[in-house]
């Protein structure tokens, strides 16, 4: 595929890809909108509903684009901006934990507005699975990074604070999954932790995880390429 049939444009390019190829394309396409940005910092985002394999496939980006420009990228997680769960618990919103609402948005923004310009290492939060919670300091974003990894459910939506996201990114991929295997994925993510029953988690799912994939989907037409993974689970 050639790298001109990437560009930007007012309507997203749309793929189905194997989860291999989709890495591929993408580490190449970043890479070339590196050397074109002659060192500028740029803010590539990858998005998508929970479940879809897009912390996974940022994660390998980064590793991918390290290995020919090490130290050149980095990953800024979304899901460090969640809402403490002492907050969520004062504002009595834990049931929707993980909805647009429960996360400090505009904290959010403003990170990534301050990541793009700063000269200075600039440390970032990370979230815990194990501890259902915020981790202050999680990683840091080193002075010599230039090619920022953003990821998260909700960098394309258009209300309140999120709509800052989107101008911060010079390019945007949307990961697109079957909801039926998102459901089964997110099963498992779930009892994988331990944390909570069963029956605690499938209400969590339809509850909270299903309406947000359903939300995030609705933002896919703002990306500048749609990548619909060929998986199974």
């Amino acid at each position: 595929m050639a790298d001109e049939d990437l560009i930007r444009s007012s309507t997203p390019t749309r793929r189905t890809l194997e989860p291999q190829t989709a890495l591929s394309l993408l580490v190449v396409h970043i890479q070339r909108m590196h050397s074109k940005a002659a060192g500028k910092r740029i803010a590539i985002g990858i998005t998508g509903g929970p479940g879809t394999g897009k912390s996974t496939l940022a994660r390998e980006v980064v590793t991918m684009l390290n290995a020919t420009h090490p130290g050149a990228a980095a990953l800024v997680p979304m899901d460090g901006f969640h809402m403490r769960h002492a907050k969520l618990e004062a504002l009595g919103t834990v049931d929707f934990k993980g909805a647009p609402h429960t996360f400090e948005g505009a904290e959010f923004v403003n990170f990534l507005h301050h990541l793009k310009q700063a000269t200075t290492a600039v440390n970032g939060p990370g979230y815990s699975r194990k501890i259902e919670d915020v981790v202050d300091n999680a990683f840091t974003i080193q002075p010599d990074v230039t090619m920022l990894i953003v990821e998260g459910n909700y960098l394309l939506l258009t209300d309140g604070p999120w709509a800052g996201v989107k101008p911060l990114l010079d390019y945007a991929v949307f990961i697109d999954v079957e909801r039926e295997i998102v459901r089964a994925r997110l099963l498992k993510r779930h009892a994988e932790e331990g944390l909570f029953s069963e029956e605690r988690n499938k209400a969590h799912i339809e509850r909270t995880d299903l309406p947000n994939y359903d939300l995030v989907c609705q933002s896919q037409d703002r990306a500048d390429l749609i990548i619909t993974l060929k998986v199974e689970q």
